[in-house]
């Protein structure tokens, strides 16, 4: 991805579905480009619940995703909510999820070249060493002898899948060097 990648609706549905679920998305729809939207209009405009609205919004919140204002309702005398999307968050995200996704493929990746794996002809079940011990090398789905799997076409695959995750995070890291670089006041002589 470019470092300044443009931020389309897919790329918002999918982080957003990543980070608070699918069922936000029409939410999302309803808020977007909006701001300042009275949590009663997007509970009617999403037809869901209020406390069902909330919810969803409280979640979007959590990953400040959204922002809201309080303003006092002078005939009940209770606080409306109205909420902003928050569209800038996306970019961020999209760095954070990166970040972890890579941290997984790499733990993944230490698992595959440390443990031994065995299947059964069927590929039923894939256990390591342990596991395999426990049922006897016996494949507790369909009985068959379990042989031992060889899985470095899944390291090598790790190993690329984690080198394109690593060309995508070094732009930003060099981004964010530069930024502390030109921050940092020159010495007066």
């Amino acid at each position: 991805m470019p470092q300044n990648p443009k931020i389309t609706s897919k790329i918002v549905e999918e982080i957003v579905s990543e980070v608070a679920g699918e069922d936000v998305l029409p939410l999302i729809k309803a808020l977007r480009n909006k701001a300042n939207v009275s949590e009663f209009k997007l509970a009617d405009s999403i037809r869901k619940e209020i406390n069902l609205t909330r919810n969803m919004l409280y979640r979007l919140y959590d990953n400040n995703l959204v922002s809201f204002i309080r303003k006092k309702d002078k005939k009940k005398g209770w606080y409306i909510y109205y909420w902003t999307f928050n569209q800038r968050r996306i970019r961020d995200l999209v760095q954070v999820l990166k970040k972890r996704k890579f941290e997984r493929f790499n733990e993944r990746l230490q698992r595959e070249k440390t443990t031994q794996f065995y299947m059964c002809a069927n590929k039923c079940v894939r256990l390591d060493f342990e596991q395999s011990h426990d049922f006897n090398f016996k494949c507790p789905e369909c009985g068959s002898l379990l042989d031992m799997e060889d899985n470095s076409k899944k390291i090598k695959e790790l190993e690329a899948e984690l080198a394109r995750l690593e060309k995508e995070l070094k732009p930003a890291a060099k981004v964010v060097v530069k930024v502390v670089a030109k921050a940092k006041p020159k010495k007066r002589r």
